[in-house]
């Protein structure tokens, strides 16, 4: 279980989080959207450390994980752009990985899934964007973690691998995972999601499943109901 308490974070002036609430104690896909600016690469950083808040904490199954990092080796993380060094091979960075986390763990059915066996000897500097992508996948998802973040993960997916990716994504969801998502694609919101989690200004505008922000909105599709929202907060 994950749980965020009054969580709040400010750069001078700018207020990019305000007393954020939320727990994540049961297995599922977790969609964390907002309009550029709410705060989500923000508290996705402040869950994996890489920001410190300025109050509030965050305790992971029970224990407070403020100021803390051992508890990483329970998250797997998916960056949105994955800046890979141009010399090495994807097979050298799997192995690299693979010795920092200290894992042994099989990452062949992934491999064969993306179709990347024929890449892995090549320099990522002679890759494509949405081979690169694929490896990031890869590199984020071969460990088995009971969380896992993924930050705009289907950037340059060719629609074979978007097809491949949510496949895994329901397969791990179906293992007990509790997956973190955020994405601008609202289709795949609308395919995969259980919960969302929409921010506006820092703060949380809305908690549910779609069923309820259709409600809520008064819209009768996903695409809609997040259109009506900027409008009204100005976002547009």
């Amino acid at each position: 279980m994950l749980e965020i308490r009054n969580i709040s974070k400010s750069y001078g002036k700018l207020k990019v989080l305000e007393s954020v609430d939320m727990t994540f104690n049961d297995s599922g896909i977790y969609s964390i959207l907002g309009p550029n600016g709410s705060g989500k690469t923000t508290l996705i950083k402040t869950i994996l450390g890489m920001v410190i808040p300025d109050k509030g904490e965050i305790f992971f199954d029970g224990i407070k994980i403020n100021w803390t990092y051992n508890y990483r080796s329970k998250i797997s993380y998916l960056p949105q752009i994955a800046n890979f060094p141009d010399n090495l091979t994807g097979r050298e960075l799997i192995s690299m990985i693979k010795d920092i986390r200290n894992s042994n763990l099989n990452e062949e059915y992934l491999i064969n899934l993306f179709d990347l066996k024929n890449h892995l000897d090549k320099n990522m500097k002679h890759l494509s964007g949405g081979t690169k992508q694929k490896l990031n996948v890869v590199l984020a998802l071969m460990f088995d973690t009971p969380i896992i973040i993924l930050d705009e993960p289907t950037a340059g997916l060719d629609p074979v691998a978007l097809i491949s990716f949510k496949k895994l994504i329901k397969e791990l969801k179906k293992r007990g995972k509790i997956i973190i998502l955020t994405t601008h694609i609202i289709n795949l919101v609308e395919e995969i999601t259980d919960k969302i989690i929409f921010l506006l200004e820092g703060n949380i505008y809305f908690k549910g499943n779609i069923r309820e922000l259709l409600e809520k909105t008064e819209e009768n599709n996903l695409e809609e109901a997040i259109a009506k929202i900027l409008k009204e907060n100005g976002n547009v």
